[in-house]
């Protein structure tokens, strides 16, 4: 979708919000350590991602789910970087656990 503004052509990008539910290793304070790190947060905002929330599976502790929301495609591409996986699963995330489920606004 194209907006005018200010006599300027505009493309609209579509928002995704990003569900990636995951096992992990170690404990969820340990894991959510490493996601809250000031070098995570750096990187999620170059990429300009947000983190609308994450938490564990009160029935499996080892569960965890992360929601994010960015332009589409941003998120998934950035968990599947080759160069990110090994910070992925240093913190405790169990990579071939990730189910990812994408959600866009109508």
């Amino acid at each position: 979708m194209l907006f005018l503004v200010q006599n300027h052509l505009i493309k609209s990008v579509a928002l995704e919000t990003t569900v990636f539910s995951f096992k992990i290793s170690v404990p969820f304070e340990q894991w959510a350590a490493v996601y809250d790190s000031e070098e995570n947060k750096q990187l999620m905002k170059e990429e300009k991602i947000v983190c609308l929330y994450r938490g564990i599976n009160k029935e499996d502790p080892s569960s965890a789910v992360v929601i994010e929301q960015a332009e589409e495609g941003k998120s998934i591409a950035m968990f599947s970087n080759p160069e990110v996986r090994p910070l992925i699963e240093e913190a405790g995330h169990i990579y071939d656990s990730t189910v990812i489920t994408s959600y866009l606004r109508s």
